[in-house]
């Protein structure tokens, strides 16, 4: 290409020169020379440029692509820092009934004996998750709170027209919502509450959205209207909230009617702390961070169940099929073998059927919260969790990656594949923890260290305002 350019330029400029083609070479000459130019200057260019970088020529020798084998993925709201294993011998194999359960402590097998003298030794695989993000940091800092924490909540007598709202119940809580009550009911009696405004960290609005839920001069259509009015009228009686614009306020709601009861009150919705069990980032009204998760957990009385028994089954779900995630669940493992999925009656307690499997499903239903998270730690049963956007309760302070596994809505076909992709000492490793994070998730009348209600108070810990504003 480029020789012939020069070739055609060279032919005009030394054509020669007589009367009858003089004027015709000019023009040929005026004609063809950008163009040749152009073609020329385009050949250098690319000329240079295969010369110097692998653009266009990609030689097979210098490329090294490694593909790391596939392994089902534990799909975290919130990952911790990524590391990679490549483990230098096969992993030990075995059978379901390795994960018999003595007492809560797995009964060792040949397999499990293998593994433990492979993780024991140097330089092998050593599973590491820990249950606190930072245990020493999380310790000292509650020791701070259990001295210095101190709460004010807004006076109300049993005269009050709406006592049975504002004050704690005179029952022991029960119910698939009784969080709420059994918080106010254990703060009210604990020593963070304080008489004197003056030295409180926090203040707390009263009103139980469960109860004015059920009471027949409020009812649902009512309870926007109702809160509304309380925060009207306590800015009015007292300077507490105009202070922060109600920044140290706080309330406490578990029912799903919560997230919507403070449309007509906005500034609580953007300013007080919600401590909220329908705490999921896809609401405008929970703002992480600024609002606490709380947890839904069933009252139960007495010790935990024995747990020496065999975990047969895989995976375990039961639930009304109020949503389409849970559609979309049944839909995918109805009838498989190792995945349990039932809507309706059960032939077994539900109680069995959690003691029986490895895992339990917490699947999203109208809500992302439900109380089957409580529920599989407290029979010792790993919870899955599949609800997007849930901030889940105290992730502040637990590495929920060290005792359940979080799978995203869209993977619900590959379920079966992510948990059995799950080794065997990852799998004891979660078990464990399960056991040992079960007494964050139970709530007590008397308060126990580091229950469910010590660590919603961490929670609150945690947001309150370093901000004193003098009266």
């Amino acid at each position: 290409m480029a020789s012939s350019s020069f070739f055609l330029l060279h032919t005009i400029l030394t054509r020669r020169r007589d009367s009858n083609s003089h004027s015709h070479t000019l023009k040929s000459f005026f004609y063809f020379m950008p163009t040749t130019l152009a073609l020329a200057t385009s050949f250098l260019i690319l000329f240079y440029i295969s010369s110097t970088s692998n653009l266009f020529f990609i030689h097979p020798h210098h490329l090294h692509i490694t593909h790391p084998p596939i392994r089902p993925a534990i799909i975290l709201e919130n990952p911790p820092a990524i590391s990679t294993f490549a483990p230098p011998e096969p992993v030990v194999t075995s059978t379901i009934s390795d994960f018999a359960i003595n007492g809560g402590v797995p009964v060792e097998t040949e397999g499990q004996e293998k593994l433990k003298n492979r993780v024991a030794s140097p330089g092998k695989y050593i599973n590491d998750k820990k249950l606190f993000h930072d245990k020493d940091f999380f310790l000292d800092n509650y020791k701070e709170m259990n001295r210095s924490l101190k709460i004010y909540v807004y006076p109300h007598g049993q005269d009050d027209p709406f006592a049975n709202v504002l004050l704690p119940v005179d029952f022991e809580p029960e119910g698939n919502y009784a969080s709420e009550s059994y918080f106010k009911k254990v703060l009210m009696k604990s020593h963070f509450i304080t008489k004197d405004p003056s030295k409180a960290n926090l203040f707390f609005l009263p009103f139980s959205i469960a109860r004015l839920r059920h009471d027949p001069r409020v009812g649902i259509d009512g309870i926007q209207d109702f809160i509304r009015d309380y925060i009207f009228n306590i800015t009015h009686q007292y300077p507490y909230w105009n202070r922060t614009g109600g920044a140290d306020h706080f309330y406490v709601a578990c029912h799903s009617i919560g997230r919507s009861a403070m449309e007509k009150a906005v500034e609580v919705k953007l300013n007080a702390i919600q401590v909220v069990c329908s705490s999921s980032y896809y609401l405008s009204s929970y703002v992480a961070h600024k609002d606490a998760s709380l947890p839904q957990i069933w009252p139960r009385q007495g010790d935990p169940p024995n747990l020496a028994r065999e975990r047969t089954k895989l995976a375990f779900f039961a639930g009304s099929m109020n949503s389409p995630v849970r559609e979309k669940l049944l839909q995918v493992w109805r009838d498989d073998s190792e995945i349990s999925v039932h809507f309706g009656h059960l032939k077994t307690s539900y109680a069995e059927e959690l003691l029986a499997s490895k895992f339990c499903l917490q699947v999203k239903g109208f809500e992302v919260n439900t109380a089957r998270i409580g529920d599989a730690l407290y029979y010792g049963c790993v919870p899955v969790i599949i609800a997007n956007h849930y901030d889940l309760p105290f992730q502040d302070i637990l590495n929920w990656q060290s005792f359940s596994v979080v799978v995203a809505t869209l993977d619900i076909p590959l379920l079966k594949k992510i948990l059995r992709g799950i080794s065997i000492e990852e799998y004891l490793v979660l078990q464990r923890n399960v056991l040992k994070v079960r007494e964050h998730f139970q709530w007590h009348l008397s308060p126990v260290d580091h229950d469910a209600f010590y660590m919603v108070m961490y929670e609150l810990w945690l947001r309150r305002s370093s901000l004193k504003v003098s009266t």
